[in-house]
């Protein structure tokens, strides 16, 4: 039996992302997404604690894992799940009023998971300008960018 799933999702700026797919079964078939957003301004930075420890039991119930990398003001997440349950997560995170200027940066298909030993790993970075610079690639290019991050960053701590 072949499911064909359609997701709109809406409200990246003037970019619509579309993502829609045929398979057999939904929840065998691997997805990811890469987006960076900024904190709200009126959101206070206490949040960023609530967001991280509020994802890790929703992402699990999921079945999705992911990093959450944030540098004092902007977010850059990378997570990975079925097709469904990633296109919903995004879906989620774009009407989050904690999060404004939300840009998808890559969505597509992943041959194995990343970063599979956590719901939600979570650290920060130093370099204040690396989101903006991410900022500037789409698809494959970003999603090497921000893999050529992890190297710099304390994902052990």
């Amino acid at each position: 039996m072949k499911l064909h799933v359609s997701f709109y999702l809406v409200g990246f700026g003037e970019a619509r992302y579309i993502f829609a797919q045929s398979m057999e079964n939904t929840s065998k078939v691997l997805h990811e997404i890469l987006y960076v957003s900024t904190l709200a301004v009126d959101a206070p930075i206490r949040v960023v604690a609530d967001i991280a420890a509020w994802s890790r039991a929703a992402n699990q119930s999921r079945d999705i894992s992911g990093l959450l990398v944030f540098d004092g003001m902007h977010f850059c997440q990378q997570f990975e799940g079925s097709g469904i349950e990633v296109a919903g997560l995004m879906d989620r995170i774009r009407q989050d009023p904690r999060h404004t200027d939300v840009e998808l940066l890559h969505h597509g298909p992943l041959a194995a998971r990343r970063f599979g030993r956590w719901s939600l790993g979570y650290t920060s970075v130093e370099d204040v300008e690396a989101f903006d610079r991410l900022k500037r690639l789409q698809g494959q290019a970003a999603i090497d960018a921000f893999l050529g991050m992890l190297p710099k960053l304390d994902l052990d701590g």
